[in-house]
């Protein structure tokens, strides 16, 4: 079975088990997705989406947030954990996107990218469910996934992003960005499935026999 083939069949298992992929982040505009996209690094989505609240009804633009002390931002989002980098970053930001972004949230990916604390995973998660612009952001369990799914050589996240890239059109970047990210947490997990229990892994691969190892991002 050649890569194209492993690619069709993921795509349509993913898309009979996750026909819509709401956003899993709960945010109000694109600066609360940013933030909250910045806060789910290391961290779950479940427990990014307990501390945004709190942390939005005291500033949910970047006006109001660069007004607050790096030590109250850390105070509430220290659950999300690596708190001093991240409460540092989002007092950043707010002051940049304030000084050079009329306090908006740049729609384009390399300003994004100049952002304290954004990277490029995390601009092309803003540009994808913010401003619904064709990215394919690949976190580790998606290049897990994409290694155990014979559609990527694995050799760092940039080839996986490329590979994937390449092998859909970009009109489905945005939902199997998502849809991998939902499969992988609940039927191809990292020390559950190791390439030979999901469907996927069993369709793309019916004769494997042995785990298979990923590489690392």
């Amino acid at each position: 079975m050649i890569k194209t083939e492993r690619a069709k069949i993921a795509q349509k298992i993913l898309n009979k088990i996750y026909p819509k992929t709401p956003i899993p982040l709960n945010h109000k505009n694109t600066y609360e997705l940013l933030i909250a996209v910045l806060l789910s690094a290391q961290c779950t989505d479940e427990r990014v989406n307990k501390v945004t609240p709190k942390l939005f009804q005291l500033a949910n633009t970047p006006e109001k947030m660069a007004k607050i002390s790096e030590k109250k931002i850390y105070s509430i989002i220290k659950p999300c954990g690596l708190g001093p980098k991240k409460s540092k970053a989002i007092k950043n930001l707010s002051v940049l996107l304030v000084k050079k972004h009329n306090g908006e949230v740049p729609a384009n990916l390399l300003a994004l990218e100049e952002l304290p604390g954004v990277g490029h995973k995390t601009a092309s998660v803003v540009m994808s469910q913010g401003y619904g612009y064709p990215t394919f952001p690949v976190d580790t369990h998606i290049h897990r996934l994409a290694q155990r799914w014979g559609l990527t050589s694995g050799i760092n996240v940039k080839k996986t992003e490329d590979d994937l890239k390449s092998l859909y059109h970009k009109k489905y970047w945005n939902k199997l960005h998502l849809q991998i990210i939902f499969y992988g947490r609940e039927y191809c997990q990292a020390r559950s499935c190791f390439g030979l229990s999901c469907k996927i892994c069993k369709a793309c691969y019916p004769k494997r026999k042995k785990p298979i190892k990923t590489k690392k991002a």
